[in-house]
């Protein structure tokens, strides 16, 4: 299971555990408890300090295993088999448990240890979700840090029953005491956030109280980092408020065409951004969404959704953009309940199902494709005549047994039974007629919309909602300046992103010098 390389890995990073491990393994015959228990006694191996038992009908699922120390009262469990993108999140729940600090602010950690009131929750991924780790990875911190909470990170692969049982169609899906939390990507300041309920208004009061930017940048995707690392370099006084950083690059798989990175995923690119961002002096502010832009003659305020305001003599906007929705009757009602937009991460929950893929572009052709080695059919939905998608995907998408695709065809409306998806409506464009389709997943892939709205009246906007930019970066406002998705910039991409964050700032900074110069330190050239 654990070829020798990562076992050389793993060795070295479980040489920060400090104190003993208890693992306990709830197990049965099948040939899951006996591969997890190969994967357990691998790492006692590995480590001196990992025990491992074994128990059987002792009312736990079957197969998973608890994480305990001696005198420290941890409730961490995980049922199945954290391999593929979970095997980070176990090799951290090991490191937390064994005593090696966590990686977060200490104000973050005070607040999960001031938590009151007994919190069970239950975390369904799948091995395949590259936002799960990040949910999973929190939860099982604040069972480390808090004896009054307990986690179990369940495998919904592993335990089918159970997902169809709860209706889970949907990763990441986290409950609570029994009741639904969550579905999506959590950082840990936003689960934090809803069980602290003071918490906004303390957040909200500190950020009022802050001094005002030079360079104040909203929006953390690969703009918004490139802009705050130029604006820092530049020795100015550098923000960044952002909603999540890393943005849509968070909901990305495969990246392979970021210039000198082979290959990576999105959720490790977005953590490398922050990472080189906090090698700089710039003020991160994270879970902060922008709701109104101010304009002033010497200032521009950008008032937050809490109640916020942050001031800042000017402006990158770095909003990036987010998936194009249908617009149709049921889809708002069944999201996540069988319409989903990450084949990656909800896909294997409909094995064996029957699904259709809206959209043919390379995202909806590249989602058929994934999809048909998971599902029993899947349905490719265009709206024009032809697929667009490259043709190297179009061979690949037709030369597969279990895939059909309709062209000039547009769907009108999801169906569903109360609680889950049943099928969809699509009219031929060409006859006229309306079709129903029997089915019991939808995923959307019709291309992105900006994340704009909360700018209208403020900064020129084109039809489709972007923000227009001129060579610079520079909008129709002076001092407010745009770079990346949100931006009538050709081509998304995360490089071109990068680069014109990156002119974006400095553009901000030649603005600030032409106009009454701030205190600066040594600027430094890029």
């Amino acid at each position: 299971m654990l070829d020798e390389n990562l076992k050389s890995q793993l060795k070295a990073y479980l040489e920060k555990v400090v104190r003993p491990i208890e693992i306990v393994a709830s197990v049965d015959d099948s040939a899951k408890s006996k591969e997890m228990m190969e994967l357990l006694n691998a790492l006692v191996g590995l480590c001196d300090k990992i025990t491992v038992g074994e128990r059987r009908d002792d009312g736990e699922r079957a197969p998973s295993f608890s994480l305990d120390s001696p005198g420290h009262d941890i409730k961490l469990r995980f049922a199945g088999i954290p391999m593929g993108h979970e095997f980070t999140s176990l090799v951290l729940a090991l490191l937390q448990v064994g005593g090696h600090p966590p990686r977060i602010e200490q104000a973050i950690i005070d607040q999960i240890r001031d938590l009151d009131g007994e919190l069970t929750f239950e975390t369904y991924f799948s091995l395949s979700c590259q936002n799960c780790p990040d949910v999973v990875q929190a939860l099982n911190l604040m069972a480390v840090l808090n004896p009054r909470i307990r986690h179990v990170a369940i495998d919904g692969g592993v335990f089918p029953s159970e997902v169809e049982r709860r209706q889970v169609m949907s990763v990441p899906t986290v409950y609570l005491n029994g009741e639904l939390f969550g579905q999506g990507r959590m950082e840990i300041e936003a689960i934090v956030a809803r069980l602290d309920t003071n918490s906004v208004a303390r957040a909200a009061e500190k950020l009022n109280a802050r001094d005002a930017y030079d360079v104040l940048v909203v929006g953390g995707g690969p703009a918004g980092a490139a802009a705050a690392i130029y604006a820092a370099r530049k020795g100015i006084r550098t923000g960044i408020a952002a909603e999540r950083f890393g943005g849509q690059v968070l909901d990305t798989m495969a990246i392979e065409n970021f210039i000198s990175v082979r290959h990576t995923e999105g959720p490790q690119l977005a953590a490398s951004l922050e990472e080189h961002v906090r090698e700089y002096d710039v003020d991160i502010m994270n879970l902060q969404r922008a709701e109104k832009l101010v304009p002033g003659e010497d200032m521009i305020a950008v008032e937050l959704a809490n109640g916020a305001t942050l001031r800042s003599r000017t402006v990158v906007l770095s909003t990036g953009a987010r998936w194009r929705q249908m617009g149709v009757p049921g889809e708002d009602h069944y999201r996540n309940r069988g319409v989903a937009y990450c084949p990656h991460c909800d896909g294997p929950l409909f094995k064996g199902k029957r699904v259709a893929v809206i959209g043919g572009g390379n995202s909806g052709v590249e989602a058929a494709i994934d999809l048909a080695n998971i599902v029993s059919h899947v349905t490719l939905i265009e709206f024009d005549n032809k697929l667009r998608a490259d043709d190297v995907l179009q061979r690949k998408l037709r030369s597969l047994p279990n895939v059909d695709v309709l062209l000039s065809a547009k769907t009108t409306e999801v169906l569903g039974d109360g609680q889950k998806v049943t099928g969809l409506v699509y009219e031929n464009r060409v006859a006229g007629q309306r079709h129903t389709l029997a089915l019991e997943g939808i995923f959307v892939q019709i291309g992105l919309l900006p994340n704009t709205e909360w700018l209208k009246g403020t900064v020129a906007l084109s039809p489709r909602g972007e923000i227009i930019v001129d060579h610079h970066g520079q909008t129709s406002v002076p001092g407010i300046f745009a770079a990346g998705d949100c931006t009538t910039v050709p081509y998304k991409q995360i490089v071109i992103a990068v680069g014109e964050g990156a002119k974006a700032s400095l553009s901000a900074f030649d603005h600030l010098m032409r106009t009454s110069a701030p205190e600066t330190g040594s600027a430094q050239a890029a």
